[in-house]
């Protein structure tokens, strides 16, 4: 599945989705990579990918306030929640970066950020609500998503597993 080159994919678009493919191979994780129309919402995402929006899985670059960062996996009908997440990781303060430092801490834009393949090995928290199940993320590359099973996932990435999301 090697994106041609100039394809009108952004300087980390194809090495994105190459990258996202070779790390989960490394691992022994089984994706299903699958290409997608654009998608304003991510209910039109899901209604797009025949799923619904709990299924999709955001992967949401967090910064600590010393500069590293961390990854956390939230449902799509879910939102992070920050006391949680903060206290699990014990910190008083994180952070949604700008897409900018996003993309230079992961080599993934925003809209196609997966741990799987980033550019720097950060900690991975996967919100609870998503084990038992098959989910859709991001593959590294605009107009692709990738499905996985979430156990099998979090294992991989040897991820924390916990309660770190409330309703959106």
């Amino acid at each position: 599945m090697a994106d041609e080159a100039g394809a009108g994919m952004s300087v980390h678009g194809g090495a994105g989705r190459d990258r996202f493919l070779a790390d989960a191979a490394a691992r022994g994780l089984q994706v299903d990579v699958v290409e997608r129309p654009a998608a304003r919402s991510l209910a039109e995402a899901a209604g797009i990918l025949g799923i619904t929006p709990a299924d999709i899985v955001k992967s949401l670059v967090v910064k600590h306030k010393d500069g590293s960062f961390l990854f956390a996996l939230i449902p799509g009908d879910r939102q992070i929640s920050w006391p949680k997440l903060r206290n699990l990781v014990g910190v008083n303060k994180l952070s949604l970066p700008p897409a900018e430092v996003a993309l230079d801490a992961t080599g993934y834009e925003r809209g196609t950020i997966t741990p799987l393949g980033s550019t720097n090995d950060w900690p991975v928290y996967a919100d609870a609500t998503i084990t038992g199940r098959r989910i859709s993320m991001g593959a590294g590359a605009h107009g692709y998503s990738a499905f996985v099973d979430a156990d099998a996932l979090t294992g991989a990435l040897r991820a924390v597993v916990a309660d770190i999301s409330d309703p959106a």
